[in-house]
């Protein structure tokens, strides 16, 4: 077997940004809204189908936060105000702000949202972020209706809390504002494609959009199922539509094939017991049929295998220049 070395000109990177649908399926629209039988106070999961079919996935969770743990039992009843929704505000005002001492708010700063609604994207569904612009969901309470986006295409700046991107909920479709007024602070809240959550305002201005009362088999402590509630009945009259984001790299390798190489085989079936060739032929004219391209390293391991889609002939008069697109 012999061996041809790649020189540095015989190899080339790559990036390219792909978009794809969200959810499961390649999906770009989800309409039905699934939970599980069992809730929990820090987080609902939400499915696109019936969760005890084995071919329904998970879509994203629901969570309720408040900065003074109201609105869910005490996790010890001896620590006042210590609760799920007190730890889940906690947990997002860390993970935004990086700090416990500053507060949602989705005013510029003027007003503290002690109560916040988070729609967290499945890590597995939004590979490396949520696409800018993608963003589409309708709530509902009784006749009120809102359609919510993020606000990226109303502005050409590129904000970020910490190092986070960061866009706001708007009222509007695809990125852009139903009217220039819709556009401007009170925001509904925020959106941070690159952690894969969605931040909504549960005291403010959304508020006659989220279902008043919890459903009948959830007790009153479960908060989020209020906007998962809101989200099954804006399916009648919208969706929640997203895209995700992810850069894929790709190293591209020039197998070149000069005249003068792998004319010969090594396989051993075109010789018989004595040594001598079947085939005359091949000893004037040899010729080969190239299948397969294989990657090694310095040591001789074989570490990746590139198939051609045909056999390629190969023989003193014909040379070839194979490309290898190798994908991570």
């Amino acid at each position: 077997m012999s061996f041809v070395r790649y020189n540095p000109e015989d190899s080339v990177i790559s990036a390219e940004s792909v978009v794809r649908a969200m959810w499961s399926g390649d999906a770009y629209t989800l309409s039905t809204f699934f939970t599980a039988s069992g809730y929990t106070e820090y987080y609902t999961d939400v499915y696109n189908g019936n969760p005890s079919v084995s071919s329904s996935e998970l879509q994203f969770d629901v969570q309720y936060g408040h900065i003074a743990g109201s609105g869910s039992f005490p996790i010890n009843p001896s620590v006042r105000g210590y609760s799920p929704s007190r730890v889940v505000y906690g947990q997002y005002r860390n993970l935004v702000y990086g700090t416990e001492t500053e507060n949602f708010s989705f005013d510029g700063g003027t007003t503290t949202a002690n109560q916040i609604y988070i729609i967290n994207i499945a890590r597995s569904r939004y590979k490396e972020s949520i696409q800018p612009g993608s963003l589409n969901l309708t709530l509902k309470s009784g006749s009120a209706t809102i359609n919510l986006t993020d606000d990226s295409n109303t502005t050409s700046l590129t904000r970020f809390i910490g190092e986070n991107r960061v866009f706001y909920i708007i009222s509007g479709s695809s990125g852009n504002a139903y009217t220039s007024s819709a556009a401007t602070t009170p925001y509904y809240g925020i959106m941070l494609p690159d952690l894969g959550f969605i931040v909504l305002d549960a005291s403010g201005s959304l508020s006659p959009y989220i279902q008043s009362a919890n459903l009948t088999t959830a007790s009153a402590q479960y908060n989020q199922i209020k906007l998962w509630a809101s989200m099954v009945s804006g399916s009648s009259s919208g969706s929640f539509q997203l895209q995700s984001n992810e850069t894929v790299s790709s190293r591209y390798f020039f197998t070149r094939v000069k005249n003068g190489d792998f004319n010969y085989t090594t396989n051993p079936s075109i010789i018989d017991a004595n040594g001598n060739l079947l085939f005359s032929t091949l000893i004037n004219n040899p010729q080969t049929f190239i299948t397969t391209v294989g990657m090694y390293n310095d040591n001789n391991e074989l570490l990746a295998v590139a198939k051609l889609s045909k056999p390629l002939v190969k023989d003193f008069t014909k040379e070839a220049l194979i490309r290898i697109k190798l994908d991570y």
